[in-house]
């Protein structure tokens, strides 16, 4: 058997043994189902704590850009209401599938979210979200692994979708903010022309680039509008109030 690619840690978090195997490791897994700790931390506090572990040390790069993802998700909190927590998590766990001792099939959404269900950590809907996250259906035809994948997890809420879109569409590899359009070129420059991934992603183009759109859009609605750029007459009225 091969050492896992992250730590043991036994803080009530994980319980996982040293000596692990990836993906057919269900039976080398030895977790609680509902860890004490995580009871008295949300959500979002425990995917941080889960993908920090998975990620930081093998692929800190990989590590940074999770972090980016975090951040735009949070910004996200005035459209999301009580999915707010839901979503930071999914943005937390989206790419732990790239994590050595994760990979399985080779298909991070497909191994990070069967991850998240075996270890029954992952609610359906967060699984559902790290499954499909950002066009990850497309890429699925593309391997070969569509029909594995929608018989597995079923799609997200649209909205939930479309947020999850927005925050890993809008950050760049180091964790950086980037406009849709760059984080697309990102994408196909690094994979190179002939890859799956830059063919996945030049299909899935306009679907990510619309989600990213309405995201942005339902922002603009849910920002007050500064009191300067007020008409004079509704200024006069708050004023009056």
């Amino acid at each position: 058997m091969t050492d896992i690619a992250f730590p043991c840690r036994r803080d009530g978090l994980r319980n996982v043994s040293c000596q692990d195997v990836p993906r057919g490791f269900a039976t080398s897994v030895n977790v609680r189902r509902y860890p004490p700790s995580v009871e008295r931390m949300d959500i979002a506090d425990w995917a941080e704590a889960t993908a920090r572990m998975i990620l930081e040390a093998p692929l800190p790069r990989r590590w940074a850009h999770t972090q980016g993802v975090a951040a735009q998700a949070r910004s996200l909190g005035p459209i999301l209401g009580s999915d707010a927590g839901l979503l930071t998590a999914a943005a937390l766990l989206h790419d732990i599938g790239y994590a050595p001792g994760l990979t399985n099939t080779g298909f991070h959404p497909l191994d990070g979210a069967r991850y998240l269900r075996d270890t029954e950590y992952g609610s359906d809907m967060l699984c559902r979200l790290v499954a499909h996250h950002s066009g990850a259906l497309i890429e699925a035809a593309e391997r070969g692994m569509a029909r594995e994948l929608s018989a597995e997890f079923r799609p997200p809420r649209r909205d939930l979708a479309d947020a999850l879109v927005y925050c890993d569409m809008t950050t760049g590899p180091d964790g950086q903010h980037m406009p849709v359009e760059q984080r697309l070129a990102e994408i196909r420059a690094r994979y190179g022309p002939g890859d799956l991934v830059s063919r996945a992603i030049a299909r899935s183009a306009p679907d990510l680039t619309s989600a990213v759109m309405r995201v942005s859009c339902r922002l603009t609605h849910s920002t007050p509008m500064p009191r300067a750029a007020l008409p004079v007459r509704a200024r006069v009225l708050i004023g009056a109030t």
